[in-house]
């Protein structure tokens, strides 16, 4: 027995909500003091979070921006383009000078990337990290790229710090972030596993 047009109607309707999902919008002024290069600067930065993307995979998107922050290093489409990185740094001839990748790219992710970018750094941000680095060190050994390791506890805290239009101070020192907002602080470190 069909469904009625009405059933059918409300099932398409619910699958077209879905799909439709739009990107949520975070506006963050950043006083950035990166002790390391003796870079300082404040950043308006504009974030849009897609629909399938995790509060901690966006918060290491911009910790990631503010640890290679510099002028020219602008965000991608992200998850919404496979064809980019997350964020890149493009030279006027628009060929990529610094290609850094947010998660746990595959291997042939990250030598096309070594091909067609100057320079190539993952940030690996949550508990897979372990598994996915064991599992394919041997081979990201062998190309021209740095990976650094979030730990996935403070990622959490700082996402749980996170709202809409806000405020951050971040100061960064060695391998580490201090953070400080409206809603709280925390201290957010990372482990290079490979530097180039």
């Amino acid at each position: 027995m069909w469904p009625s047009p009405l059933r059918f109607l409300i099932g398409i309707e619910s699958i077209v909500v879905t799909l439709g999902q739009k990107s949520t919008i975070y506006k963050f002024r950043i006083a950035l003091s990166d002790l390391e290069r003796n870079y300082y600067d404040a950043l308006n930065l504009t974030i849009a979070q897609h629909p399938s993307e995790s509060q901690e995979r966006m918060v290491t998107r911009v910790l990631a921006y503010c640890i290679n922050a510099r002028a020219g290093l602008v965000f991608t489409k992200g998850l919404s383009s496979v064809e980019e990185p997350d964020i890149w740094m493009r030279t006027l001839d628009e060929k990529i000078d610094k290609w850094i990748d947010v998660g746990e790219p595959s291997v042939d992710r990250i030598k096309k990337a070594v091909r067609l970018s100057n320079e190539v750094t993952v940030y690996s941000f949550n508990s897979k990290s372990d598994v996915w680095w064991k599992q394919g060190r041997s081979k990201f050994a062998l190309l021209n790229a740095s990976f650094f390791r979030f730990d996935p506890v403070h990622v959490k805290a700082f996402a749980a710090l996170i709202e809409r239009r806000m405020d951050i101070s971040i100061t960064i020192t060695g391998d580490s972030a201090y953070i400080a907002t409206a809603l709280g602080e925390c201290e957010l470190m990372w482990e290079p596993l490979q530097t180039v």
